[in-house]
C-alpha cells in the first residue's frame, strides 16, 4: 500500500500577524442542545482560530469567555467579533514555536464586516 501524499500547504511560521474574524457561531451551535450551546461556541472558535492560523496551541482571553457566556448558556450570540493573532511560543521545552491567541472585540453590530490585518504598533 502506498503511503498517503501530503499536500504541500501553506507554513504557519511565515509569520506574526493579527487578523480580525467575524464568526457565525448561529450557525455553528444549530440544532445543539441548549444546555450545551455556549460550551459547543466555546470549541468551535478555537476550531476556527485552529483553521484560520494553521496552529494547534489556541488559546482564548477570559473577556472572549464572558462574552459567550454573556446572555447564559444558551444564549449564544449570533456573530461575535474576534481579534486572533498568532504569535511566537518563547516558553521553554514548548512543542509548538507558534500559538494563536483569540480575544473579542467590542462592537455594536457585527454583521457584514470582512476579515481585516491588524497593523501591530
Amino acid at each position: 500500500m502506498a503511503p498517503p501524499k501530503t499536500k504541500p500547504g501553506r507554513s504557519a511560521i511565515s509569520d506574526v500577524v493579527t487578523r480580525e474574524y467575524t464568526i457565525h457561531l448561529h450557525k455553528r451551535v444549530h440544532g445543539v442542545s441548549f444546555k450545551k450551546r455556549a460550551p459547543k461556541a466555546i470549541k468551535e472558535i478555537k476550531e476556527f482560530a485552529h483553521q484560520q492560523m494553521g496552529t494547534t496551541d489556541v488559546r482564548l482571553d477570559p473577556q472572549l469567555n464572558k462574552e459567550v457566556w454573556k446572555q447564559g448558556i444558551k444564549g449564544v450570540p449570533y456573530r461575535l467579533r474576534v481579534r486572533i493573532s498568532r504569535k511566537r511560543n518563547d516558553e521553554e521545552g514548548a512543542k509548538e514555536k507558534l500559538y494563536s491567541f483569540v480575544e473579542a472585540v467590542a462592537i455594536a453590530n457585527p454583521k457584514g464586516l470582512h476579515t481585516t490585518t491588524v497593523e501591530n504598533s
